[in-house]
């Protein structure tokens, strides 16, 4: 029989037992939920303090995508966003691409004023090619206002009355623009460019007719699927600028100057065939966008980001100083997904 004892472990010197490092599972470093009863926008917050949303945006890309098209927007709340340049970082580690250089909102939409609201629109749904993804940081809250109000656009899809869609699905809808007349920006300065052929073949290659009135003016004219399929839910979605550009959704002051021109509008919206929209058309749209309507305050370095397709936004009015910069990612080209002849 073995007398010996067993001995106990000891500490010779402090110190010299290491701890180990426990690093958290990836799942554990953040918590989701709902700012109401309605699925959009998804939040998501840290657990611990100072956690780099872009440094665990690069590890996570797959949750992301997959909450994205789930809900069609993610509000990102109480990460640490180092300014414009972890914005940056993190449209890059959650995107294929970025489709131009991160802009400050208010700047991207140069005739909206603050005391102007601007309507809901999908962004570069006027155009064939557009992003699929759509972030929003804000680096400076107003004092008051300046929402940037999203809305789910299958939902408004299936608000429509099926009578309104269908005639958007077989006529689908036409912009008219005018370039370098009343309110209206120029064309140097929309295209970019001060050479007409570069605008033309541009023009053409976008299925865009266009006019030259004179040197200083330039009319447009595109015809573009109303409705788009998504690429990942097949969900049906209400995805045009139809209300947007519309001269009946202008503030009525804005309106009544633009009529009392004697002058084509800035830009139109009409029924792909050139016809004219009823108003009760475009009551109907309105109110459908309005009855989705989902609105939060803005926090300090909240970043929102929206599945383009999916969620049109808009931006509410606002007082004081307000700082929202915009990146948009991933081109995709409407032929890929549209609906209707």
């Amino acid at each position: 029989m073995n007398n010996s004892k067993s001995k106990s472990p000891t500490i010779n010197k402090i110190g010299t037992v290491k701890r180990k490092a426990v690093r958290m599972s990836e799942e554990a470093l953040i918590k989701v939920e709902l700012l109401s009863e309605n699925p959009l926008p998804l939040v998501v917050k840290p657990t611990v303090e100072g956690l780099n949303l872009a440094d665990w945006a690069i590890n996570n890309r797959e949750f992301i995508d997959s909450k994205l098209s789930q809900h069609g927007g993610i509000l990102f709340r109480d990460f640490e966003v180092n300014g414009v340049t972890d914005f940056e970082h993190l449209i890059g580690s959650t995107s294929r691409d970025l489709i131009e250089s991160v802009a400050e909102q208010n700047i991207h939409n140069e005739f909206a004023y603050a005391e102007q609201n601007i309507f809901f629109h999908n962004e570069y749904s006027d155009r064939q090619i557009f992003p699929l993804k759509i972030f929003f940081f804000c680096a400076k809250p107003a004092e008051g206002g300046g929402e940037t109000p999203i809305a789910n656009c299958h939902k408004i899809f299936q608000r429509l009355d099926p009578k309104i869609r269908e005639r958007f699905l077989e006529k689908k809808w036409m912009l008219v623009r005018n370039y370098g007349s009343g309110f209206s920006s120029t064309w140097q300065k929309a295209f970019q460019t001060t050479d007409k052929a570069v605008v033309e073949k541009y023009c053409r290659n976008s299925n865009i007719e266009f006019e030259w009135k004179d040197n200083s003016r330039l009319k447009t004219c595109t015809v573009l699927p109303a409705i788009l399929e998504h690429p990942k839910t097949a969900e049906l979605l209400w995805f045009n600028q139809v209300a947007f550009f519309h001269i009946s959704t202008l503030e009525p002051a804005i309106r009544e100057a633009l009529m009392a021109l004697d002058e084509e509008f800035p830009n139109n919206t009409y029924y792909g065939d050139g016809s004219e929209i009823e108003a009760s058309v475009l009551d109907e749209i309105r109110h459908c966008y309005h009855q989705e309507t989902v609105s939060f305050t803005w926090h300090s370095k909240d970043v929102l980001m929206l599945d383009n397709l999916l969620t049109a936004h808009g931006r509410a009015p606002f007082v004081g100083k307000q700082e929202v910069f915009v990146g948009m990612s991933e081109s995709f080209n409407n032929q890929n997904c549209c609906k209707g002849a």
